[in-house]
């Protein structure tokens, strides 16, 4: 019996990323109330025009890349969109956003990695809603898992995957931030 994930909206995951990037700016204390909440209104618009055709609550890590907010070397551009929109330049958002940030923005979960080597935090879960259609006559192939091997469980999520990697270098300490709501 197959079960299905109910669609699912992005406002509870995209409000726990722009709350985490918001946080950063006002603890640094370099913009005041308005346009801290402009910024989070147009990040939170920004995210979810950018995301609408790239959210798959039945395959959560579909799309994970193209939903990935990266600060390294370049700013991310979604995030420089928002911050010139209330006169910070990239370079001040540089000074206020951590220097290498990751965050994952996928159903059921956003998760960040300050630092390359840096642990993989949770910012914010949640269990997908399943639905169980009526029965459904499926014929399966004998081999069990098709031309691509067994079939894997497509619900893990996107950071669980990278952490089943493993990691190609030694962990480096890094000062985290929690959230809590």
């Amino acid at each position: 019996m197959h079960t299905l994930y109910a669609r699912g909206t992005m406002k509870a995951e995209i409000t726990a990323a722009v709350g985490f990037l918001s946080r950063f700016l006002r603890i640094k204390g370099h913009v005041n109330d308005r346009q801290l909440q402009t910024f989070s209104q147009s990040l939170q618009d920004i995210l979810n025009e950018q995301y609408k055709h790239h959210w798959f609550p039945d395959r959560p890590c579909k799309g994970s890349g193209y939903r990935c907010i990266r600060i390294n070397h370049k700013m991310d551009p979604l995030v420089g969109q928002a911050g010139q929109r209330i006169g910070l330049t990239i370079q001040q958002l540089y000074l206020l956003l951590p220097s290498e940030l990751t965050l994952w923005v996928d159903p059921y979960e956003v998760s960040y990695r300050i630092g390359e080597d840096g642990s993989i935090c949770v910012l914010y879960e949640s269990t997908p809603v399943v639905t169980v259609p009526p029965p459904v006559s499926v014929t399966v192939a004998p081999s069990g898992g098709g031309p691509s091997g067994p079939m894997l469980d497509s619900h893990i999520s996107c950071k669980e995957e990278l952490m089943v990697m493993g990691r190609t270098s030694p962990s480096k300490a890094y000062n985290m931030m929690t959230v809590s709501s």
